[in-house]
């Protein structure tokens, strides 16, 4: 499976690529949603997506009504990884199109949880 991180912090980029190559999952990564438009066209194979909220640009939720918004990554699951915990912003995202939602700081058993939660790693 190939998975895309989009964060604008490298440090966090780091920390969930390093978890999804656990995982046994290969990572591309960008700095914000324009990036990650650009990675998602040149790497049609992406299968899930982890994408922050604030970022420079083009923000995890404009990337995401992006996406959503072309049938061919119907299939592409996303989660939006972010420090924004208010209930309406949960909301937001998954009604732009996010499968879950995953709050910072989190540990690896919570990524992991809400991973497998959406059956990401599923056949």
């Amino acid at each position: 499976m190939l998975a895309l991180v989009i964060d604008d912090s490298r440090a966090v980029r780091i920390i969930i690529r390093n978890i999804l190559r656990e995982m046994g999952t290969e990572v591309i990564e960008a700095g914000n949603g324009r990036e990650g438009l650009d990675q998602l066209r040149q790497n049609p194979d992406v299968e899930l997506i982890l994408v922050d909220w604030n970022m420079p640009e083009m923000n995890g939720l404009d990337f995401i009504l992006a996406v959503r918004s072309d049938a061919s990554y119907k299939a592409v699951r996303i989660v939006m990884v972010t420090t924004e915990t208010e209930t309406a912003q949960v909301c937001r995202a998954l009604d732009a199109g996010a499968n879950e939602y995953v709050m910072k700081p989190f540990s690896k058993e919570i990524l992991v949880a809400k991973l497998n939660l959406m059956d990401a790693f599923g056949e």
